[in-house]
């Protein structure tokens, strides 16, 4: 076929959608911070914007090292198996725990250098409560500005709960046989 024909196609294969914002994930446990994590990166896989899509789920304990020079390899170490994909930090507050958290501090500087330098190849998403959240966005002054984008989970109502289950009851007879 005549290049003409063949320019619209290679344009389209070429043009690839990016994601370049990382995300703050605030709620109360059991609101589905992790499972919307899991929806999204699927989603995200599947719009072609992330080539992997899959998502590394860690906390403190593997960010967060016992000796002075450990902590910075296990956070690059995680954010290299989140490329091409989404690394989820669940409780993310708890990677600094009081003033005098050299580990903690040297986890999120880390981390706040990678989540920059390689912003487009892959989401990081920081899940914790509100409150506890805001003080880990004051740990370090470019926190906000690297986690730019926000979604709050609000709690499930009485009768959101109760559907849920019923969804779920039934799920699991027609899954089990019954």
């Amino acid at each position: 076929p005549p290049r003409s024909t063949l320019f619209p196609y290679t344009t389209l294969f070429r043009s690839k959608r990016e994601v370049k914002d990382h995300f703050l994930f605030l709620g109360n446990p059991g609101t589905g911070k992790t499972t919307i994590a899991r929806i999204f990166a699927d989603i995200l896989n599947s719009l072609e914007v992330l080539p992997i899509g899959q998502l590394v789920e860690v906390t403190r304990k593997e960010l967060v090292a016992g000796y002075v020079g450990q902590t910075a390899l296990a956070v690059e170490k995680y954010v290299d198996m989140a490329m091409g994909g989404v690394l989820f930090i669940d409780e993310a507050y708890t990677l600094k725990q009081g003033d005098n958290d050299q580990f903690g501090q040297e986890a999120i500087d880390t981390l706040l250098k990678l989540v920059e330098d390689r912003r487009g190849q892959f989401v990081a998403i920081a899940a914790g409560y509100t409150k506890e959240m805001g003080e880990f966005l004051s740990s370090n002054s470019g926190m906000a500005s690297r986690f730019n984008e926000t979604v709050t989970f609000r709690d499930y109502k009485a009768d959101e709960l109760a559907e849920i289950f019923r969804r779920r009851a039934r799920s699991e007879e027609h899954t089990s046989g019954l």
